[in-house]
């Protein structure tokens, strides 16, 4: 029986961690981060920018707009926020 709580548990990995810039400020204890990727287009063979907005939990509301963050995957706090600020990368000047 502890066997399968342990495989359970350990099954579970790591959380996802990404790095984006912050691009609103305006919520309370909330920011917003933009991540951008490259993808091949599956046509005509061309790199293509994709673009993601994340809605993160920023507890001590550090981060401002511009700075580069890293952003953790977490439980949902609310209905878009799933995300929550690990740590500052970068600051904007």
């Amino acid at each position: 029986m502890t066997e399968n709580t342990e495989n359970k548990s350990a099954s579970r990995g790591l959380p996802k961690r990404l790095e984006g810039v912050v691009v609103s400020t305006k919520m309370n204890k909330t920011i917003v981060v933009s991540i951008s990727r490259q993808v091949k287009h599956r046509t005509y063979k061309k790199f293509v920018r994709e673009t993601k907005r994340y809605h993160a939990h920023d507890e001590r509301m550090e981060a401002k707009e511009g700075d580069t963050v890293q952003i953790v995957e977490t439980r949902p706090m609310s209905k878009l926020k799933r995300w929550r600020m690990q740590k500052i990368i970068t600051r904007a000047v």
